[in-house]
C-alpha cells in the first residue's frame, strides 16, 4: 500500500512539540510505508531471513521485522505495492497479510507511557529539590530564612504538583462525578490538604511546611503508576486490529474492465476479481471460477475448502489457487468480518467492569481516610478552638495515611510476578490479568494453532515406494496449498529429489497434473483422482492408470499441549476444547488429550456465547485461542492467552501471550497467578498495620513533616520488599 511516509516519534519529548519540523521531515521523505502481520515468524531466525530478502529488494530502503508485534514495517520506492513485498515474504515460506497503516497509525505510540514518565521526572526533580530545603529548616533555619526557604518551595511545589498531579486530579474528579470514591480521591485531598496548609503556615511565619511531603508523595505514586503501566504491553484494541486487517482496495471489474478501487467505495453488488493469494475484501457469492479458499484465520478449519460458483464467502478470507470473481453482497460495516470486530469491542467493553482489588480496597479505605481526618479536625478544634492547630493535624492525618503503600501494593507485585513469567516465556499485558487468572476455574482451549501446530505434517512417507514421493514432490513443489506444502517439506527433508514431470498445471479446486514418462499423473482430491476419501485427512496420486496412492496427514500436536492439559486438570480445573474445525478432528484431539467436552463447527459467534454461557453460570473462564474467530471469545473471557504465532488481533484482545512455542508454562502461570494475589492482599495487611500504629501518632499531633515522609517511605519499601519474594 501506498501513503505518506511519517517519521518515526522522537523518544525526545520535547520533539513532540514541533510538528512542523516533522512534516517539513515527512515531505523530504517520499516512498511508500507498508506494514505487512507475519502470524507465523517466531524466531530471530525468522527476523533475519525475512529482513535479509526485504533489504535485498533494490527497491527497498529499508525493512524491519517485529517479533513482538509479528509485523514487518518496510520503506520502499513510491511504485512498490504491500502485493509485491506480501508475494516476497510469502515465497520465503511465511504468511504475510497487508495492515492499513492508516488505522495503526492512529494507535501507534505510547503517549501515555510518555506522559507518565515526563510528570515522574519533573516530580523527582521537584522533591530533590524541595526536600534540600527542607533539610535546611530541620536543621534549624529560623525566621526570615526559614521563611524564604518555605516560600522557594512554595515556588517549586505549585507548578511542579499541577503538571505531575495530573493523572491523580483527572481520575478523582471522574470519580466524584459519577457518585463513587477510588484510591485517586485521597491522594488528591492529602496533597491539595498539604499544600494549602503549607501556605497557610508560610504566609503565617509558622515553622512547619507540608511542601516535601506532598511532592514526595506524589513522586512515589506516579512511580508506581509508571512501573504497572510497563509490566504489560500496551494493548491497541482488538477491533481496531481487525479493522486494520480489512483489505484496503480490491480490483473492480466494470464492463470487463479492472479498476484498483478503495474498499470503501465498493456497493452491494459490484463484481470483484480476487487473485490467487489474494483475501477477500467483501461477503459475496461467487460467479465464476473455482479454486480453494482458506478459512483457517476466520473458523478455524485446518483444510482449504473447495470453491465454485454460488459458493458464498467472507471477508478476510484467502483465495489460494485460482482467480475468482465475486458478487459482493455485504461491504464495510456489514461484513462478517467487521461484524466479528463489533462483537470484540463489545466483549471487551464488558471485561472493563472487573474490580480490582485496588479498587475494591479504595471502596473501604478512602471514606475511612476522610472520616479519620474530619473527626481529628473536629476533635483538635474544640479542644483548642485554633482553626491552624486543627488543619494542621488533619493535614498530618492525611499525610501520613497517604495511600503510597497501598498505590504501589499492586504494581510492585504485578513487576515481580509478571518478571517471573517472563523468565518462562509468558508477557502480562493487563493490570488486573494476574488477579482474574488466579481465580481460573474453566479452561477453553481452541484446536488449530493453539493445542496444534496448525500445520498439517505427512505421517506415511516411509510407507510409500520412492517413485511415488518423487513424482508427488515434482506437482507438490509449485503449489500453495497446504498440503501440497506438507509433502515438499517432508520429501525434501528426507532427501528426495523430484521426478522429470512436464506439463505441470495446477486445476483450481482440485489439484495438479502433469506428465511423467508418457503417462498423466494428478496429485489432488480423492473425486478427482478416483479414489476413495478417507475418514483422516489425504491427498491422492494418480499415475497412469494405476490404482491411486494415499499422502496422509495429521496435524502435530504444539509442545507442552498435554502437559498443559493434564495440569490444569490436576488443578481441579474444567478443560473444554471448542473449535471451528470439523468434528472427526475436534473428537480425535479431544480424546488423545483426554478432554471430556468439545465443541466442533463453531463459528466465531459461537465461541464468544459459549464462553458467555459459561460466565453466566457463574464460571471464571481463561480461553486460549490464537485465529481471528478466537478474537470476541478472547475478549469476553475473564482471561485469555494467546501463542505469539498468533495473528496480531489475537494477541491483542489477550491478557497474556505466550512468547514460546511450549504450551506447559500456562499451567505454571495459574499457580503464580494465586501467589501473586496473596502477596498483593498481604501488602494491603502491611500497608492497614502501618496505618494502625502511624494514625495515633498524627491524630495526637505527634508527627512532623519528618517523621511523615520518612514513615511514608517505609511503608513503601516494605511492600515493595514483599513482593520482591515472588521472584
Amino acid at each position: 500500500m501506498t501513503v505518506p511516509m511519517r517519521p518515526s516519534p522522537s523518544a525526545c519529548p520535547a520533539c513532540a512539540a514541533a510538528p512542523a519540523a516533522e512534516a517539513l521531515a515527512a515531505r523530504a521523505l517520499p516512498g511508500a510505508q507498508i506494514a505487512l502481520s507475519l502470524p507465523t515468524i517466531h524466531c530471530s531466525a525468522c527476523i533475519s531471513k525475512i529482513e535479509r530478502a526485504l533489504n535485498a529488494d533494490s527497491r527497498v530502503k529499508s525493512a524491519r521485522v517485529n517479533l513482538t508485534l509479528k509485523r514487518a514495517s518496510i520503506d520502499a520506492a513510491p511504485e512498490v505495492t504491500a502485493e509485491d513485498m506480501r508475494a516476497l515474504v510469502e515465497g520465503l515460506g511465511y504468511e504475510a497479510y497487508e495492515l492499513d497503516q492508516g488505522t495503526l497509525n492512529a494507535t501507534a505510540n505510547d503517549r501515555a507511557g510518555r506522559d507518565l514518565l515526563m510528570r515522574l521526572a519533573v516530580a523527582g526533580f521537584a522533591s530533590m529539590n524541595v526536600m534540600l530545603l527542607s533539610v535546611s529548616v530541620w536543621s534549624g533555619a529560623e525566621d526570615a530564612t526559614r521563611d524564604m526557604f518555605h516560600w522557594i518551595s512554595a515556588a517549586i511545589t505549585l507548578p511542579a504538583i499541577a503538571f505531575s498531579g495530573v493523572p491523580f486530579f483527572r481520575n478523582a474528579w471522574a470519580a466524584l462525578r459519577n457518585g463513587r470514591l477510588n484510591m485517586d480521591v485521597p491522594i488528591v485531598l492529602a496533597v491539595v490538604l498539604a499544600i494549602l496548609t503549607s501556605l497557610w503556615e508560610t504566609m503565617l511565619s509558622g515553622e512547619h511546611a507540608y511542601f516535601d511531603a506532598a511532592l514526595t508523595l506524589t513522586f512515589f505514586l506516579l512511580a508506581g503508576r509508571y512501573l504497572d503501566h510497563r509490566t504489560r504491553a500496551i494493548a491497541r484494541s482488538a477491533a481496531e486490529e481487525l479493522t486494520a486487517l480489512e483489505v484496503p482496495r480490491a480490483i473492480r471489474l466494470r464492463a470487463g474492465v479492472e479498476e484498483q478501487v478503495n474498499v470503501a467505495l465498493l456497493a452491494a453488488g459490484d463484481l470483484i476479481l480476487v487473485r490467487p493469494g489474494g483475501r477477500m475484501p467483501v461477503d459475496g457469492v461467487i460467479v465464476e471460477g473455482t479454486s480453494e479458499i482458506d478459512r483457517s484465520l476466520l473458523t478455524g478449519e485446518t483444510l482449504p475448502v473447495f470453491a465454485g460458483e454460488g459458493q458464498v464467502v467472507s471477508a478476510g478470507e484467502v483465495n489460494l489457487t485460482g482467480p475468482l470473481t465475486i458478487r459482493a453482497t455485504a461491504v464495510g460495516a456489514e461484513t462478517s468480518l467487521h461484524r466479528m470486530a463489533d462483537l470484540v469491542a463489545i466483549a471487551e467493553s464488558g471485561r472493563s467492569r472487573y474490580t480490582s482489588l485496588a479498587d475494591s480496597a479504595a471502596k473501604l479505605y478512602a471514606p475511612g481516610v476522610h472520616i479519620l481526618a474530619g473527626l481529628s479536625f473536629m476533635g483538635w478544634y474544640l479542644y483548642t478552638w485554633d482553626v491552624r492547630t486543627a488543619l494542621n493535624i488533619a493535614a498530618a492525618v492525611l499525610i501520613i495515611t497517604c495511600p503510597c503503600a497501598l498505590g504501589l501494593a499492586v504494581p510492585a507485585v504485578t513487576t515481580a510476578a509478571s518478571g517471573r513469567l517472563f523468565r518462562r516465556g509468558m508477557l502480562i499485558k493487563h493490570e488486573t490479568a494476574l488477579e482474574r487468572l488466579a481465580q481460573v476455574d474453566t479452561v477453553v482451549f481452541d484446536k488449530t494453532g493453539t493445542l496444534t501446530t496448525g500445520m498439517p505434517q505427512l505421517t506415511n512417507l516411509d510407507g510409500l515406494p520412492r517413485a511415488v514421493v518423487e513424482v508427488a514432490l515434482a506437482l507438490a513443489q509449485g503449489s500453495s496449498h497446504p498440503l501440497a506444502q506438507s509433502i515438499t517439506r517432508a520429501a525434501r527433508g528426507a532427501g528426495f529429489a523430484a521426478a522429470a514431470v512436464t506439463d505441470i498445471t495446477e486445476v483450481p479446486g482440485y489439484g495438479t497434473k502433469g506428465r511423467c514418462n508418457g503417462q498423466e499423473v494428478r496429485l489432488g482430491r480423492a473425486s478427482w483422482t478416483g479414489a476413495q476419501a478417507l475418514s483422516e485427512t489425504a491427498t491422492f496420486l494418480k499415475i497412469g492408470d494405476q490404482l491411486p496412492v494415499a499422502f496422509t496427514f495429521a496435524d502435530a500436536l504444539r509442545p507442552g499441549a498435554a502437559e498443559v492439559v493434564q495440569g490444569l486438570m490436576d488443578q481441579g480445573k474444567r478443560v473444554i476444547l471448542i473449535s471451528g474445525d470439523t468434528t472427526p478432528a475436534v473428537e480425535a484431539l479431544a480424546t488423545r488429550l483426554g478432554i471430556p467436552q468439545w465443541m466442533a463447527e463453531a463459528l466465531p459467534a459461537d465461541k464468544a456465547a459459549r464462553v458467555a454461557a459459561l460466565t453466566a453460570e457463574g464460571a471464571h473462564v481463561l480461553m486460549v485461542g490464537d485465529g481471528l474467530n478466537d478474537t470476541a471469545a478472547l475478549a469476553g473471557a475473564h482471561v485469555s492467552i494467546s501463542p505469539a504465532t498468533a495473528l496480531d488481533a489475537a494477541r491483542v484482545a489477550s491478557d497474556i501471550v505466550l512468547l514460546g512455542n511450549d504450551l506447559s508454562p500456562i499451567a505454571a502461570a495459574c499457580v503464580t497467578a494465586k501467589s501473586a494475589t496473596r502477596r498483593i492482599r498481604e501488602n494491603f495487611q502491611i500497608a492497614t498495620v502501618y496505618n494502625v500504629i502511624a494514625v495515633p501518632l498524627a491524630v495526637a499531633g505527634l508527627c512532623s513533616p519528618l517523621i511523615a515522609a520518612l514513615a511514608m517511605s517505609l511503608s513503601s519499601i516494605t511492600v515493595s520488599l514483599n513482593a520482591l519474594r515472588l521472584r
